[in-house]
């Protein structure tokens, strides 16, 4: 349990660096400066939202702690192509919780 926590927080101090290095690039230059930047525009956005939802379902599935783990750091590590391979090798519904409704019989 001590190693999850050591480990969780060490991709939470990854992920904060990384959010404070996102400093924007200089725009004196251009016409446009919604184009530019470290963080990719609308792009970059909605491959964010994309991952948030990726790293919610690995973290309500049943998985093992470790299986979780690996997940969220090739997510994290490799954000579109992590999503990708998460989204088509993963076995999602074998590891659903199944949080729905029951039928009544």
């Amino acid at each position: 349990m001590i190693a999850f926590q050591t480990l969780l927080s060490i991709i939470l101090e990854l992920c904060l660096f990384s959010l404070a290095e996102a400093s924007p690039i200089s725009t004196q230059n251009h016409g446009n400066a919604w184009r530019y930047g470290a963080g990719g525009g609308v792009v970059g956005f909605i491959v964010l939202i994309l991952d948030i939802i990726v790293f919610i379902e690995v973290l309500q599935s049943n998985r093992p702690v470790v299986h979780k783990v690996l997940w969220c750091l090739l997510v994290f590590l490799f954000p579109i192509g992590g999503m990708i391979i998460y989204w088509l090798f993963s076995n999602r519904a074998a590891h659903n919780r199944g949080g729905g409704y029951e039928a009544i019989a």
